[in-house]
C-alpha cells in the first residue's frame, strides 16, 4: 500500500471518529437537557411568607422595615445553604397594603455588596422604582415612599442590580406585596391569606452540596435552568387545605424558567386575576403558561379526602427542537401536592363579574413604538446606564409592538405602567393574556402590541427600565430606559448612579 492511501486512510478515520463523537456528544447533550421530576413525592410542608408587620404614622403612612441580610437555611436535612434574604434567611415577608393609603419602606443593607429593592409591578414614582439607579451601600439605609395608586393586584419585590440581578435573585431576595382595594374586598373569592389564599413563589434549584448550583450548563442561552423546584422556599412541598375553594397566587420567581402550570389530573380551574390586577370575569383553563416575573390569580376546587398536583407541563412555543430542548420546554416538574381535608369548609361560587381591568385599548394612543429583542440588546442597543432611550410625555397613550428577533426565548416588562396585550402575532390574544400585564413572554419569531398609559409623575432626569426579565439577558445588557416628561419638556440629563449612604 502506497503511503498516499495509508495517510488518506487514516485521516479518513480520523475524520470518522472525531465526527462520531461530536455527534454522540451532541446525542448525550441534547438528552442529558431533559429534566423530570415527576414522582419524586412530596414530604414538606409548606411554608407560607409571614405578613410584614408594619406601623401606621400620624399622617396615616404605613411604614414596613425590611433588612437585606445573608443567613443560611436547611433546605435538605443536615445540609446548611449560604442564602440571602429579606429580615430572615430566604426570601422575604409579603407586604401588604390598600389602594389609597400612603406607604412607606425602610430598607436596611447588610450584605457585603450593594443592592437594590424594586417593586415589580407598582406605579410609583421614578426615584422610588429601586431600580439600578438607586443602589443601596453595604451598611445603608433607603427609604422610598409613595401613594398606592392602582387595583388589588399580586406584586412582587426583587433586586435589579445592572448586571448581578439573576444572581442577587438566585440567593433569595424575593418577596410577594399584595395590593388590595374596596372592591376586592367586596367579593366573595378566597381572601384568608395562608389558608385558601396562598402564595406560590415558584423558583427552580439545582444544588452542589450544599451549596447553590448557580452555573449555566452548555448551550444554556436563556440563563439558568434548575433540575428542581421549590414553592416559597420548599422543596417537595405539600398544603393541607380546610375549604372547597382555594386561591393560589402564582408567581414566576424564577430567572430563566417559563412554566405551563396545570393540574396532574387535568382538572380546569378559574383564571381570576392577572399580573395589575383582576379579570372582568374569571376564564376556565387547564393551563396558565407565565414567563419569568409574571403573575396569575387562579381558584381551584377542591372534594373532600382527595389530593391533586400543581404541574408545571412541556410547552410546544419556544421555536424550533433545540431551542425547546436547551431552554427548558421540554421539562415536567410537580411543583405543589394540595390535600384536601375529609371535611370541608363551604366557599361560594365564583363571582360572575370581578373588576375592571385599568388599561387602554389602543384606540387613544398618540405613538407608536417599537422595540426588537436580541441577545445582545434591544433595537441593536445594549443598556448604557447614562443614556434615555425613550421620552414619553404624561397623561397620553402609547402603543408598543415588540418582536423576538433572535429566536432565543425573550419576554418584556415595562416598569411603572400595566399594559394591555392588543394583539399575539397580529391575532386576538387568548383569555389569560386579557387582563392587565407588566411582563410578557415572547418567545422566538413572536411579536405582540401592547398598549399602555403613563400617568406620571413626571421627571425628565430619573428613568424608569423595559427589559427581557430573563435575568441573564437583562444582566449582559437587554435593557432600555425611559422617562416621563410634562408636554413640551425634554428629557434631562441621567444622574450617575450612586448608592444611598442614608434615608
Amino acid at each position: 500500500m502506497s503511503r498516499f492511501k495509508r495517510v488518506l486512510i487514516t485521516l479518513t478515520t480520523l475524520v470518522v471518529i472525531v465526527g462520531l463523537a461530536l455527534g454522540g456528544g451532541s446525542l448525550w447533550l441534547f438528552s442529558d437537557a431533559k429534566v423530570s421530576n415527576v414522582g419524586a413525592g412530596f414530604s414538606r410542608e409548606l411554608a407560607i411568607p409571614p405578613l410584614a408587620k408594619s406601623t401606621v404614622k400620624r399622617d396615616g403612612t404605613r411604614v414596613f422595615d425590611l433588612t437585606m441580610q445573608a443567613g443560611q437555611k436547611e433546605f435538605r436535612p443536615g445540609l446548611k445553604t449560604p442564602t440571602w434574604g429579606f429580615n430572615g434567611a430566604f426570601l422575604g415577608p409579603t407586604l401588604r397594603a390598600e389602594r389609597g393609603e400612603k406607604v412607606q419602606v425602610r430598607i436596611r443593607n447588610k450584605l457585603g455588596e450593594e443592592s437594590t429593592v424594586h417593586w415589580h409591578g407598582m406605579h410609583l414614582p421614578a426615584k422610588m422604582d429601586g431600580g439600578p439607579h438607586q443602589m443601596i451601600a453595604p451598611g445603608a439605609t433607603w427609604s422610598p415612599h409613595w401613594t398606592v395608586d392602582q387595583p388589588a393586584a399580586s406584586l412582587w419585590y426583587h433586586p435589579h442590580p445592572h448586571g448581578r440581578t439573576e444572581r442577587h435573585v438566585q440567593r433569595g431576595l424575593a418577596g410577594m406585596f399584595l395590593l388590595d382595594d374596596a372592591q376586592s374586598a367586596r367579593l366573595a373569592l378566597p381572601k384568608r391569606y395562608g389558608v385558601d389564599d396562598l402564595p406560590v413563589i415558584v423558583q427552580d434549584v439545582r444544588f452542589d452540596g450544599a451549596k447553590f448550583d448557580s452555573g449555566h450548563k452548555l448551550m444554556r442561552n436563556v440563563g439558568f435552568l434548575g433540575d428542581r423546584t421549590m414553592v416559597n422556599g420548599t422543596l417537595d412541598p405539600y398544603k393541607e387545605v380546610g375549604d372547597e375553594l382555594v386561591r393560589l397566587r402564582l408567581l414566576n420567581a424564577s430567572t430563566a424558567r417559563t412554566y405551563d402550570f396545570g393540574f396532574a389530573d387535568n382538572r380546569k380551574f378559574s383564571l381570576v386575576g392577572t399580573d395589575g390586577g383582576l379579570l372582568e370575569k374569571a376564564v376556565a383553563l387547564d393551563r396558565i403558561q407565565l414567563s419569568p416575573g409574571e403573575r396569575a390569580e387562579t381558584v381551584v376546587r377542591m372534594k373532600p379526602g382527595e389530593r391533586t398536583v400543581l404541574r408545571s407541563y412541556p410547552q410546544t412555543n419556544y421555536g424550533d427542537f433545540w431551542q425547546s430542548r436547551f431552554s427548558g420546554a421540554d421539562d415536567t416538574f410537580d411543583v405543589l401536592e394540595l390535600r384536601a381535608k375529609d371535611t370541608l369548609r363551604p366557599s361560594p361560587g365564583i363571582p360572575a363579574r370581578l373588576g375592571e381591568p385599568e388599561v387602554p385599548d389602543g384606540s387613544d394612543s398618540v405613538r407608536e413604538r417599537s422595540f426588537g429583542l436580541l441577545m445582545s440588546g434591544i433595537n441593536g442597543r445594549p443598556m448604557a446606564m447614562d443614556r434615555i432611550d425613550e421620552t414619553v410625555v404624561r397623561g397620553t397613550a402609547e402603543t408598543w409592538t415588540v418582536r423576538n428577533d433572535d429566536g432565543v426565548p425573550h419576554n418584556f416588562h415595562v416598569h411603572d405602567v400595566q399594559f394591555r396585550v392588543l394583539e399575539v402575532d397580529g391575532k386576538q390574544p387568548p383569555p389569560e393574556l386579557r387582563g392587565a400585564k407588566d411582563t410578557v413572554f415572547v418567545p422566538g419569531s413572536q411579536t405582540v402590541k401592547l398598549a399602555m398609559r403613563f400617568t406620571g409623575p413626571a421627571d425628565p432626569d430619573t428613568p424608569y427600565m423595559y427589559h427581557c426579565h430573563l435575568l441573564y439577558h437583562e444582566d449582559i445588557g437587554m435593557m432600555g430606559q425611559f422617562v416621563v416628561v410634562e408636554k413640551g419638556q425634554k428629557a434631562g440629563t441621567v444622574r450617575t448612579p450612586h448608592s444611598h449612604v442614608g434615608h
